[in-house]
Order: structure tokens, then sequence, then C-alpha cells
């Protein structure tokens, strides 16, 4: 008898056992990294070398295209407006329309979902941002400021890197809060590289992004954006956004009352900036233009202001630069800054895409240069604190814009190195930050948010409130009788000691009511339990819940209604009984949520993960 020998294994089953021990690999590093805090710093680490290189390569990417298409000089920066074709002024913001006209056009008819930001993300979704709609912005974001938007790349930057580090994290299946702190750490990190400040790019994450400090996001934001500065240095050196010799500055003690005077007229700058988006985006909408060609009208405008004031192309950067360099009169820093105000409006409000971070700090430069101009006039050696008036200036208006009032400070303490400087930024950025919020109440992404209808004003968590909704916190076995049911078989049906209320319907099944079961059983209606029915006992017709609204709207409508429980129905038109919720539930559900939410923010043990009731 021969013996039969086993099979050779063949490239197939080779294949699929390598595939096998992949995917176990992968799930196996899932598991670990969603567990351990410490590859979780690790994993944003290298993320920040990513997107620091990334940074890098789209900033020399797009200044290339501004030599192209305005014909500037390699190595100069187009906001610094020396060596641009007059011609191209004329042409390429308008062509530069079109195209993003066109291309939003056509992305749109296949992919037509909103762009969620970082903080709308951190917000409302636990920090879920889709990779594929981040290209998206950053595509027309560079479209934009190839064609000379009044508008920074900073938009572009961070949406790409936070939506790295969250497809990232969703991949790893992070938990809400560690998934929120990574999307914190690539926007900071995006913001660190672009500046070439990794302070500035980490308190830009804790400001805005996260809307809080959390002491467990500070390794993660930190590391990635140490990681990102260090490594677009390494890729592509870059100076500090502007270079000045801040050694020699001296600020007299009585200039921090004039820089506290700064503060109040640069937060009504940076609401007029806010403001003016706002009437452009309107009057382009009444006039009736599709939107698709509302760039390129934009684009002609912008090139109407361009063709005078060169320098409000661009972000800023290089405009920054030259007026730290160079003296102006009064008169031609007020006309180029209400210039570069119009033309910053007009670029957003026509559906350029970009942010106004660097747009507000040459905003904020040209009102520091101006005040100093004022000040030689009655201030002594006013002369030699050019320069602090200048910073404070930018942090100012900065800081009301944006709304990271600390980010601006950071970002001038590390662009010059000199902490008496960064004092006088302080005092400026305190005053404007805290005027704006209280006269405006909103930055500018949060004013965005508002004129979308979107109640959010920042980056904290709120969206674990319409998580935890009605429909998922009701029971779904209320107790549900006719109206037309009489009272004897009513509290036959139902004794004392048996449910506490139920709901009435009509003979279509539609809500009429609830009845207490302790009135129901009353006896001073024993009298009349031969002609009296459910329906006749019936209240609170108008008092009942939705299963979309959440827990806050809930807890209100029980405090308002000063009642137990509410019914639930299907919809306002649809009063089908569909569960009941109450009060005490609900308030017990909120309550653990809330101490959830903390526990995160600190770092500890969910306490109520293991005990937490299903819904």
């Amino acid at each position: 008898m021969v013996e039969s020998k086993p099979a050779a294994p063949t490239e197939t089953s080779f294949i699929d056992g390598a595939a096998r021990r992949l995917k176990f690999l992968l799930a196996a590093l899932q598991r670990d990294i969603r567990a351990a805090e410490p590859w979780q710093i690790l994993g944003c680490g290298v993320l920040g070398c990513l997107v620091g290189l990334v940074v890098a390569l789209l900033r020399e990417g797009v200044a290339l295209l501004h030599v192209l298409d305005f014909g500037i000089t390699r190595g100069t920066y187009l906001s610094a407006g020396i060596g641009i074709d007059p011609t191209r002024i004329w042409i390429v913001p308008a062509f530069g329309g079109i195209v993003l006209g066109l291309v939003s056009r056509t992305i749109r008819r296949f992919r037509a979902t909103d762009i969620a930001d970082p903080i709308e993300a951190n917000a409302l979704y636990g920090g879920r941002m889709s990779f594929v709609d981040s290209l998206r912005l950053t595509l027309s974001t560079i479209i934009s400021n190839a064609a000379g938007a009044s508008l920074g790349m900073e938009a572009g930057y961070s949406q790409l890197g936070a939506s790295v580090y969250s497809s990232f994290g969703q991949y790893l299946r992070l938990r809400r809060a560690d998934l929120r702190v990574f999307t914190t750490a690539g926007a900071g990190a995006a913001i660190a590289a672009a500046f070439n400040a990794p302070l500035a790019g980490a308190f830009y994450g804790f400001e805005l992004i996260l809307g809080s400090y959390m002491p467990k996001a500070l390794a993660p934001v930190a590391v990635a954006s140490v990681c990102a500065a260090l490594t677009q240095r390494a890729v592509i050196p870059m100076q500090a956004l502007f270079s000045i010799s801040s050694a020699a500055i001296v600020i007299a003690p009585k200039t921090y009352f004039l820089f506290g005077a700064m503060g109040i007229v640069a937060a009504l700058i940076s609401v007029l900036a806010m403001q003016g988006v706002t009437w452009t985006e309107r009057s382009l909408r009444s006039s009736g233009l599709p939107d698709w060609l509302r760039p390129a009208v934009g684009g002609i405008l912008l090139s109407a202001i361009a063709f005078w004031f060169p320098q409000v192309l661009g972000s800023g950067h290089g405009a920054v630069q030259f007026h730290f360099d160079h003296h102006f009169t009064l008169v031609a820093l007020l006309v180029l800054l209400a210039a570069k105000l119009l033309a910053s409006a007009v670029s957003v409000g026509s559906g350029f895409r970009g942010g106004l971070f660097s747009s507000s700090l040459f905003l904020g430069c040209l009102f520091g240069a101006a005040v100093s101009v004022i000040a030689e006039h009655f201030i002594p050696g006013a002369t030699a604190e050019r320069t602090a008036f200048m910073l404070a200036g930018m942090g100012a208006v900065a800081a009301g814009i944006v709304g990271a009032p600390l980010t601006m400070v950071f970002l001038v303490l590390e662009s010059t190195g000199n902490f008496t400087v960064s004092v006088a930024v302080l005092v400026a950025v305190g005053v404007s930050s805290t005027i704006v919020r209280l006269m405006f109440g909103y930055s500018f992404a949060t004013w965005r948010f508002h004129l979308r209808g979107l109640g959010i004003r920042g980056a904290h968590d709120v969206g674990w409130i319409a998580e935890l909704s009605v429909g998922r916190l009701m029971r779904t076995d209320p107790q549900i009788v006719e109206a037309a049911m009489p009272l004897a078989a009513l509290r036959a049906a139902y004794p004392i000691g048996g449910p506490k209320r139920v709901f009435v319907v009509d003979a279509a099944g539609q809500y009429l009511g609830t009845i207490d079961m302790t009135d129901a059983h009353d006896p001073e209606i024993d009298a009349a339990t031969d002609f009296l029915v459910a329906g006749d006992l019936a209240e609170e017709r108008l008092l009942y819940l939705l299963p979309a609204e959440n827990a806050r709207t809930a807890l209100m409508r029980f405090e308002d209604t000063q009642t137990e429980t509410l019914a639930v129905l299907e919809t306002r038109t649809d009063r089908r009984v569909i569960g009941y919720v109450t009060e005490s539930y609900v308030l017990r559900r909120y309550t653990q949520e809330l101490e959830r939410m903390r526990s995160a923010e600190l770092g500890e043990q969910d306490l109520f993960s293991l005990h937490r009731p299903s819904t």
C-alpha cells in the first residue's frame, strides 16, 4: 500500500495565512494603542512628523504657484507687494475664482456633504472627521491662495492635520475623549509647522480645537506640535514669522496703559472684520448670482483693490515683515488697513476658502504701526517702542478675530524671544479678547457656525448631549388605553399598586393625554364610575417629548411642567405613543454622563463604564 504524501502548501494558502496573521497583528495593535496612553503619545509624535512634512511641502507648493501666477521672484512673499506683474493682478484672482467655482461645483455633484472643521468635529461629533472631505477643503484653500485671495493657508493646514489624526484615531477605535485629543493634536501640529512655533500650535489646539485645557491632552498635543515644527525645520529651514531686533526694545511702564487702550480699538477692528465678511456674503447672495460664479466676482473686486494696494494679496506674511522693516505715514497705514479689511471680507464672503489667522496678524501690524505714528507726536521716546506697538496690535487684533489669546502671546514670544514684549502683548490681547467676548460673543470660527445655524460657541463637547437622546432613554412598554374605556374597566385593568400612569389614545391611536392612576382611584369620583371614561380623565395632552430631543431638553421640559413622566410620540403630526421617560431616570443618566466626561477630561478611569445601564 502506497502512503499518500500531504499536499504541498500552495501560494494562495500562504498568502491567506500571511493575511490572517497581519490582520491579527493589526487587531492587537489597535487594542494595545487604544488601551495604553504612552502608545497614543508615541503615535501623535509619529503623525506630527508626517503633518510637519506635508505642511512644509504645501507651503512651498503654494509659494511656487505664486511665482508662476504673479511673476514674483522666487523666495519672496506675494503679500510683500514687490515685483508683481500689474496685468496678472487683473487676471489671476478672477480666473482663480472661476476655477474654484467650477471645481467646487463638480465635486459637489459627487459628494455634496458638508465639511466639518476640527472645531465642529470636536464639539458635535466626538472628533470624527472625514479625510476625503478634508482633502476637498484643502484643495479649495490651495486654489484660493494661489489665486491671491486675501486669506491664509492655515485653515487648510489645520483641517488636513486634524483629519489625519482623526482618521488614525478612528482606525484605532479610540474612545470619544481620546479621539477629540487626537483631532486637537493634529490641528496644533499643523499650526506649529506653519508658523514654526510649537508653543503657539499647542495652545491653538487647546484654545480653539479642544475648547479647554485638559491634563491628559498636554503630552499628546505638545509632542505632536514639537515633532511637526522640528520636521518642517529639517525639511525646509524656515525662520520665524517675522525677524526683528527685539533685544533693543525698551518699554516705559506708562506705555502699558496705552497697550490696554489699543486692545479696545483692536476689538472694534476685529468685530468689523467679522461683520464685513457677513455683509459681503449677504450682498452677493441677494444679487442672485449662482454659487459657483461668486468667487469669480470676488476675484474681480479683489483685483480692483490689489491694483492700488498689492499688499492685500495673499496671507500677509511678507507684508508683516515688510512693515517691520519700513516706515510709512499715518494716512498710508490707515488706507492700507481699510483696504486689507475690505479685501479679506470680499475673499471670504465671495466663497474663497482660507482662514483669517495670518490676515489678522497683518491687520494688527498695520494698526500697531498707525498707533506708533500717532504716539510719536504726543509721547517722547515713543519711536523706540514702535516694534512693541506693532506686536501688541498684531496680537490684539488676531486674538479678537481668531479667538485664541494665549496662542497670540506665545506666537510673539517664540518669534521674538523677548519676555517684556510678550507681557505688553498680553495686556493688549487680554483687553481685546474680553471686549470681543462680551460685546460680540463670537470668534470668526464660531461666528460662521452661528450664521449656519449651529448653536455652538466653541469646541466644548456638546455632541454627547445630542447622542443622549430621548429615543435612547425611553422605555418602550407604555401602558396605553383607549379614550372610550369605562372608568370601571380602567380601574379593574390597572388596580392600585400597578402602573402609576397610563397613556390615553383615541380610536386612531393618537395621543390624548396621561392619566395618573392615583386620581383614577380617587374615592371622590366613585359615584361617577358608570358614566366616566378614560378620555375624561386624560390630562397634559400638549406635554410630550420626541425621540430626537436630547436629555437636556427633557430635563427642562420636566422642570417646566412639574411632572414626573412624559410620553414620547413618534412625531408632532403622528402622535402615536412609542414610549415614555421618567424624570428620575433621565436625571440619573445625565449626571452619569457628566461625571464620565469630567473623568475623561482629567484622565481618570471611567467609573460608570462597567455599570452604565443599557439603552
